[in-house]
């Protein structure tokens, strides 16, 4: 998963450039493959707004580096309102998110791919899934 390859035959890349960070724009975060290179499972599953539940997984991974950091900031440094310290968690945290971002948002791509599309040892001789919405 963290290598963002297709969850069927993890193999081909999801995106068309591994590095989210090489252009700040919004449209190069989201360039994919519209199918997989190497076992041509389509990645937008033919649904309209497919991809409005990748919000939802974004959500929880902002959480989970919220939560790691104030811990590690707890066992650190510790947490006051004396001396603002947890002020200062606050800034970092915020910058780290925001550094993050480009990258966590490919990666709530990928997880909520990974929910639907079932890895496949035998997707060269299968086709490849369709969501089924019935």
């Amino acid at each position: 998963m963290m290598t963002m390859k297709c969850p069927r035959c993890r193999r081909g890349n999801m995106y068309k450039d591994s590095n989210p960070f090489r252009k700040l724009k919004l449209s190069h975060i989201f360039n994919m493959h519209e199918h997989c290179p190497e076992c041509d499972q389509r990645f937008d599953m033919y649904e309209p707004g497919f991809w409005y539940g990748t919000g939802y997984v974004s959500y929880a991974l902002a959480v989970a580096v919220s939560a790691t950091t104030f811990v590690a900031w707890l066992v650190l440094i510790g947490v006051s309102f004396r001396d603002n310290r947890v002020f200062y968690w606050l800034g970092v945290n915020t910058f780290l998110l925001i550094v993050l971002q480009p990258w966590m948002m490919r990666l709530s791509r990928v997880i909520y791919l990974y929910f639907f599309v079932k890895y496949d040892p035998n997707y060269k001789v299968n086709s490849p899934q369709k969501l089924h919405t019935d």
